[in-house]
């Protein structure tokens, strides 16, 4: 062949390609596409260039990844034009218009290759063209892809949405929190693709990182240890005590702000357990991966590793322990098959960006199947031990005697893994999946498990037994700020009358279980006939747990009774979530592109004396420019209420969601959301 195509330029056919790769909402500035399917450049030819002729003309497309592109690694493709593409491999067909002195070029990408930024050139006879770069993602679309999702409807959730309801509280007080995700605003997926490159992985071996790279199990794994900064410059440091010199991790309400800060300034001050989880959704969804935040109430954290949460008191009642049951606790779950393991193990896999064990060195965890934590197949990697704990582990409370030896007098087979949730598909509603990490509780199939994860301890059945029976009752309508009363009822099934020691404690408690300070107690020594009940009350007023409680808004309450002459020691623990005031956003007119508009957020101050420093902030993708805007309001007095107008302009026509946060020195993070519609202007 003589000669080659003169080629004056390259139209990378953006629009139409974002539209048929679904990535449309990267924007236009750029070639975005997903692996596994077809997309099309049109070359123009030099008026006197040689004409290209079907089947006569060919060149080679040349397609590269990374600092070190190597065919043996995948990151780099040579491939000739072909009759069709190939949906198996990287390949190309072509057709031309000789009128209009263009040729239109069909790639196919492999369904395996690497995630990334991609550099394409065409090679004529050892002459090499640069054509331009294009950003590679997973595609949850194609059916020879691993994150491969059958069901639209799930892929319009997992993949593309951009806001989700992130769950909290306790498994009796459930409390939905908008997020946004915003996956698709400006600058995101580059800090996305510059999370994978600074992981140490890349750093250490880089052509082995990037082909690793076609693999979302792992991806994921990568992503999971560099959300939390614990080994690495990761996205975000976690806290749970001290706040100062950053933001409280209940202030966040998007990623979008948390991503960009890292970009800019290194690893982002502070995070909590809910916050790495929907940052690890927003990364992941970026990259193509399907992903959904979960909630898992009554959370337990083994960390000895024998699948019990063993609750050790001193006779007087004083913990003893290093295991620990969270409130609740937020990972997420990610889609993709297990060729590593099996296609029994494909689906939903869970993984957590929270630094609290290691695993192979780092701190990270999972991706480790479902399916493998539901039958107790805890060899299967990754981590799946740990998460198999956090779901159902059982609970040993045990009693330390002056001797020494330690005594069981209380346990539960049924308080970890409870009301495990994740948003609904399509709706703002909360799913329970609880059925699809564990068997149902108490029965056949979850003790058959649990044996089989090497347990020690096998479950009892049941009526009530000779004892002590302990009991907590909480009161109704209980918003922080109020006084309530809490009561203690000690039931006496014993054959004998008793004496004992009562005593009801009140504790603030983060939602990690991390205690802090004292809100209330109470103690009275008791006699009781057999088959009577006693009871021991306890009022919380605000003037003592006001200072004590976290903006968690969590009071523990543990009833002890101690039987010293029979060394009978029982005690029962609940959770109080104290109610939040309500945030009221109302839109104050039509909301219409690049057109200001104002939303008015009201709240009343429910507490007996004045909130400080108190702010309103908005966010809201397409809404806001990409960032939250905040009205500081200053004082608000006690009973009193809050408002505030915050002026904004959107910048996407269509259907979103308008986040607001109120914030002050006492009462922080009260959340709500409004659903927008925008409208295109007229002029």
């Amino acid at each position: 062949m003589s000669g080659v195509l003169e080629i004056e330029r390259c139209d990378l056919d953006v629009k139409s390609n974002s539209r048929n790769h679904h990535t449309e909402l990267y924007g236009e500035e750029r070639l975005i596409v997903r692996r596994g399917q077809p997309f099309s450049v049109i070359l123009h030819l030099s008026p006197g260039s040689k004409e290209f002729k079907p089947g006569e003309t060919s060149f080679t497309l040349i397609v590269e990844t990374g600092p070190l592109p190597r065919k043996e690694s995948d990151t780099k493709a040579s491939f000739s034009l072909s009759d069709s593409t190939s949906d198996t491999e990287w390949s190309a067909s072509a057709s031309s218009d000789p009128s209009a002195k263009t040729v239109s070029v069909s790639i196919s990408s492999s369904p395996n290759a690497p995630i990334g930024v991609y550099s394409l050139e065409v090679d004529q006879n050892g002459q090499k063209t640069s054509l331009g770069q294009f950003i590679l993602l997973f595609n949850a679309w194609c059916s020879r892809d691993a994150v491969y999702m059958r069901s639209e409807t799930k892929r319009l959730e997992y993949v593309l949405a951009q806001h989700g309801q992130v769950y909290r509280g306790t498994h009796t007080r459930i409390k939905g929190k908008p997020w946004n995700f915003g996956q698709f605003e400006t600058g995101i997926l580059d800090i996305c693709l510059k999370i994978l490159d600074d992981n140490p992985k890349f750093v250490s071996d880089a052509d082995k990182d990037c082909s690793g790279r076609r693999d979302p199990i792992y991806v994921t794994r990568v992503l999971s240890a560099m959300i939390n900064s614990n080994d690495d410059r990761g996205v975000l440091v976690g806290e749970w005590g001290e706040f100062s010199g950053g933001v409280h991790p209940g202030t966040w309400i998007g990623s979008g702000d948390i991503l960009r800060q890292w970009a800019e300034s290194g690893p982002v001050r502070y995070g909590q357990c809910w916050v790495f989880a929907a940052v690890a959704c927003t990364v992941s969804r970026a990259l193509g991966i399907p992903c959904r935040v979960v909630t898992n109430f009554g959370s337990a954290h083994d960390t000895d590793a024998n699948l019990v949460i063993e609750n050790l008191f001193s006779i007087d009642g004083e913990s003893l322990s290093s295991d620990s049951v969270w409130n609740f606790h937020v990972w997420v779950d990610s889609w993709m098959t297990r060729p590593d393991l099996g296609q029994e193990f494909d689906g939903w896999q869970a993984s957590d960006p929270t630094p609290q064990e290691t695993s192979e060195g780092v701190f990270c965890c999972g991706p480790a199947p479902l399916k493998a934590i539901k039958e107790g197949e805890l060899t299967k990697k990754y981590d799946a031990p740990f998460i198999f704990a956090e779901v159902n582990a059982d609970v040993v409370d045990l009693v330390r005697l002056a001797n020494g030896e330690f005594v069981k007098f209380s346990g539960s087979t049924k308080s970890v893994g409870q009301f495990i949730s994740t948003k609904a598909v399509g709706s703002n509603d909360r799913h329970d999946i609880t059925h699809q990490y564990k068997y149902p509780e108490g029965s056949k199939e979850e003790r058959q498990v649990y044996e089989k994860a090497q347990h020690r301890n096998k479950l009892e059945q049941r009526g009530e037994e000779p004892g002590f029976h302990l009991k907590i009752k909480l009161a109704d309508n209980m918003i922080v700020g109020s006084d309530f009363e809490v009561h203690a009822i000690l039931k006496n099934n014993n054959m004998k009358d008793r004496t004992c020691n009562f005593l009801l404690f009140a504790r603030a408690v983060g939602y990690n279980g991390k205690l802090g300070d004292s809100c209330g107690f109470a103690s009275d020594k008791i006699e009781i006939p057999s088959g009577e009940e006693r009871r021991l009350s306890l009022k919380l007023d605000y003037d003592g747990y006001g200072t004590a409680i976290t903006s968690d808004r969590l009071i523990q309450l543990s009833a002890i009774t101690v039987d010293k002459e029979t060394i009978d020691f029982c005690k029962a623990e609940k959770t109080i979530v104290l109610d939040e005031p309500e945030l009221e956003i109302k839109l104050l007119g039509e909301a219409m592109l690049n057109k200001p508009v104002s939303a008015q957020l009201t709240l009343m101050n429910p507490l007996p004396e004045p909130l400080q420093d108190c702010s309103f902030t908005i966010e809201g993708v397409g809404l806001t420019g990409g960032k939250p805007i905040t009205a500081q309001i200053g004082s608000v007095g006690a009973r009193q209420e809050a408002k505030a107008s915050i002026e904004f302009s959107p910048t996407a026509a269509g259907s979103s969601v308008l986040l607001g946060n109120f914030d002050s020195n006492i009462l922080k993070n009260i959340k709500s959301f409004i659903d927008i519609v925008v409208k295109e202007s007229n002029f």
